[in-house]
């Protein structure tokens, strides 16, 4: 019994650990800034609460064999359809028109970011169990079944922003577990033959309109293109160095929207400049090279998959903050992981790293 929690411990991520816990400070600071003209202390409070729940869960859950959460695959699977419909029956509206948060009082969970990792778990298992007959029409229907039931429920809220990364999860894991390009290059092409239909009947008003505005700011530049506009003037006039801790203009003058969750990048960009937020992306990525490098070296598929359904979900995060932030990518909502408030998008990137660092510590390959 030594021996072999000695050895978990050798195989225990020391570096992902600290590294996450190191991200999850620079956003409590990045908060501190967005919110110092706010005249209030709450948001602060709440993402350093919301980072020490999730530091905690964050290691307890590497100290439990992953291999635990393949055998309640099922359980987990149904947990994550019942609270996809509860935010639809008891949930409240945001300012944009979706029903995406179940409210306590002053407390509310997000439960699509939760399910996030429940879809990791799950469709990773569902993929070990078919590996050999991944390319056999029948298991790839079952498959998609597994991810458009909570596709669907997440766009009846509607967030499309999260029915993305949904997708784009599954598709890497796909991807990993050797589906054939036949499918990849037919589902592509289906794609945009249903773009037209998807953009006319599927999509809200608002979401229509963040399509257009992503095009053309001007359109609307006191209406929806004033986000990107703000956050595109925060960005370049941080220049290399930035303007100081707590002098950004567009941050404490109150003219960049959002500025705690949506454009928390645009306040690291325009305070801490171009040097900052490099720090800052390469920090993020340097993460999710821990999990992809995790994964390879995982003994067996389940650990696998989930490492790269993890790693996938931190990388459309990253890419899709960071490009709405500088006018690359429509804005969607889509928070910086670690970094962006929000207590319940911290635990949950904070879970699923616990989660990568037990494939770490009790993987029966190592050569980490």
């Amino acid at each position: 019994m030594k021996y072999k929690s000695s050895r978990r411990l050798s195989q225990f991520d020391n570096t992902l650990f600290l590294t996450t816990l190191l991200a999850g400070i620079v956003g409590i600071v990045a908060v501190f800034s967005a919110t110092r003209s706010m005249n209030t202390n709450s948001n602060v409070i709440m993402q350093a609460a919301s980072f020490l729940i999730g530091a905690v869960l964050m290691f307890l859950l590497s100290r439990i064999n992953y291999q635990a959460f393949g055998y309640t695959a099922v359980p987990i699977y149904i947990v994550c359809i019942f609270l996809l419909i509860a935010v639809l029956i008891f949930g409240t509206t945001g300012s944009w028109g979706a029903r995406s948060w179940i409210r306590f009082g002053p407390v509310g969970i997000q439960p699509s970011e939760l399910c996030k990792i429940g879809f990791a778990v799950t469709f990773a298992k569902h993929l070990s169990r078919v590996k050999e007959d991944i390319n056999k029409p029948a298991t790839l229907a079952f498959l998609i079944l597994h991810l458009a039931v909570l596709v669907g429920l997440i766009m009846f809220e509607p967030d499309a922003g999260s029915a993305m990364v949904f997708c784009f999860m599954a598709i890497a894991m796909l991807f990993v577990a050797g589906l054939s390009f036949k499918y990849i290059i037919s589902t592509f092409l289906l794609f945009l033959a249903a773009s037209p239909l998807i953009y006319f009947f599927l999509l809200s008003d608002y979401q229509r309109r963040r399509i257009q505005v992503f095009f053309n700011p001007e359109l609307d530049k006191l209406g929806s293109g004033y986000n990107v506009i703000q956050s595109k003037i925060a960005v370049g006039s941080g220049k290399l160095f930035g303007k100081g801790f707590l002098k950004g203009t567009q941050n404490q003058l109150g003219f960049l929207p959002t500025k705690h969750t949506d454009f928390i990048f645009s306040v690291i960009s325009e305070e801490f400049g171009f040097l900052g937020a490099v720090l800052v992306v390469l920090l993020l990525f340097f993460i999710i090279a821990r999990c992809i490098k995790i994964a390879q070296n995982s003994g067996d598929l389940f650990g696998k998959y989930i490492c790269v359904g993890i790693a996938s979900m931190l990388i459309f995060h990253t890419f899709e903050n960071v490009g709405m932030c500088i006018g690359l990518m429509p804005v969607t909502g889509i928070p910086l992981p670690f970094i962006s408030y929000g207590g319940t998008s911290l635990i949950t990137n904070m879970i699923a790293v616990g989660i990568v660092l037990s494939v770490s510590s009790h993987s029966k390959k190592s050569g980490l």
